[in-house]
């Protein structure tokens, strides 16, 4: 009979420790002061307008909970006077258009959390997957589509809906947590404790309105002689990744 291997994680997870990051992230998204700043959604600025009637062009929309001004760039500036109106949460009989998509790309800053850690084998050990305490200050690119569409509700009456789809890559870096044992020691330590790291990498996010979720490929820096002996200094992990904007 053919013999198989079998493949299985030591799962090292702190309840703590999960608590605490997910209270940071909670604290960091109702805080009056970035309550603002987190919004990603369609906001003041500047945009590319695409229509299936019109060519691309350079627009600046002002953005208010009533309506959507759009006024076409000229030499790197509003134009005066607004081409275009859409109106918001109102809800005629003849609020009719066709689908316009509004484009845009920037600068992307983010305090990000490594929820989980996905540590692959080391040295004939089993793989981890770890929840350690960790934040990160992530910059990247990003990128968004806003898309307006006239729509019926059951009475068949007409209001505008706007999805958001976005998405950023960029890098992050910053102080964690890690568990330190005889087991990621392979036994050159008896003890137990936590040692602080820095970790590093790079991560690609899906964007929601207020939060980003994605993947992150890093590494971890062991900041104590422990690094000589830890199996996982300066080795690769994947990562699950949440993000709360700055910008």
């Amino acid at each position: 009979m053919k013999r198989f291997k079998t493949f299985y994680f030591s799962v090292a997870i702190s309840h703590q420790h999960t608590f605490i990051a997910l209270s940071v992230i909670g604290v960091l998204a109702s805080c009056n002061t970035l309550e603002k700043a987190s919004l990603h959604g369609l906001n003041s600025g500047y945009y590319k307008l695409k229509s299936d009637t019109t060519s691309t062009q350079n627009v600046y929309l002002d953005v208010t909970e009533e309506k959507i001004d759009v006024y076409r760039r000229i030499k790197r500036q509003p134009d005066n006077k607004q081409f275009m109106t859409i109106p918001l949460n109102t809800i005629t009989d003849s609020l009719i258009f066709e689908p316009i998509v509004f484009k845009k790309q920037g600068l992307d800053i983010d305090i990000t959390s490594i929820i989980l850690k996905y540590r692959p084998s080391v040295a004939g050990l089993p793989a981890q997957l770890t929840t350690d305490l960790n934040m990160a200050l992530y910059v990247g690119w990003r990128y968004d589509s806003y898309k307006i569409m006239s729509k019926k509700n059951p009475l068949g009456r007409n209001y505008s809906k706007i999805s958001n789809r976005g998405y950023d890559f960029g890098v992050f870096a910053g102080p964690g947590a890690t568990l330190i044992s005889p087991f990621t020691t392979r036994n050159k330590r008896v003890d137990e404790y936590n040692g602080m790291i820095i970790q590093t990498g790079v991560a690609g996010f899906i964007e929601s309105n207020v939060a980003s979720f994605g993947l992150a490929i890093g590494y971890d820096y062991l900041m104590n002689s422990d690094r000589q002996v830890w199996i996982y200094n300066n080795k690769p992990w994947l990562g699950f990744v949440v993000g709360i904007a700055l910008n």
